[in-house]
């Protein structure tokens, strides 16, 4: 389950922390701590969301 956890949040938080990018860029944060900033709050917020979604992966199996 570790593993595939860790393959999960390579994934999702990527995906997270790109979108969490895009947001502070559409709000006008354009410099370079606001950016660092939002990367970081979306690849920690990736992870219960990968906990649930390798938990609902191994629940169904």
């Amino acid at each position: 389950m570790l593993r595939l956890g860790f393959i999960l949040h390579l994934f999702i938080g990527s995906t997270l922390a790109g979108s969490a990018v895009i947001a502070a860029l559409v709000i006008g944060q354009d410099t370079l701590a606001p950016i660092l900033i939002a990367a970081a709050l979306g690849f920690a917020a990736a992870i219960p969301v990968t906990w649930i979604v390798t938990k609902k992966l191994y629940e169904d199996a």
